[in-house]
């Protein structure tokens, strides 16, 4: 699973900022699947669909592709801004 980390040279604001970043991501990614489950969409459909900011979103499918709890389905749809995306998909974990 992705952990936010800081370097040892870090000051020790960085390092509470990333721990309590990882219950954050945590949440985020949890509503990402959740929203998944719905069927395919783009990072601007799932920023609609879970109230987060469309950047959030972008790190944590990244993030759940690793994971591989969620792939792209090979087609691209618009964004919320007029421009194309690439499509996820919510993928069971074998």
């Amino acid at each position: 699973m992705f952990e936010p980390k800081a370097r040892s040279t870090d000051p020790i604001t960085s390092h509470m900022a990333a721990e309590s970043a990882k219950d954050l991501a945590k949440k985020h990614r949890e509503r990402i699947i959740q929203c998944l489950g719905q069927g395919p969409c783009g990072c601007s459909e799932l920023a609609k669909r879970t109230g987060l900011d469309p950047h959030q979103v972008g790190k944590r499918m990244k993030e759940l592709e690793q994971e591989g709890l969620a792939i792209p389905t090979g087609r691209t749809v618009m964004s919320r801004s007029g421009r194309q995306e690439r499509e996820w998909t919510f993928a069971i974990p074998y």
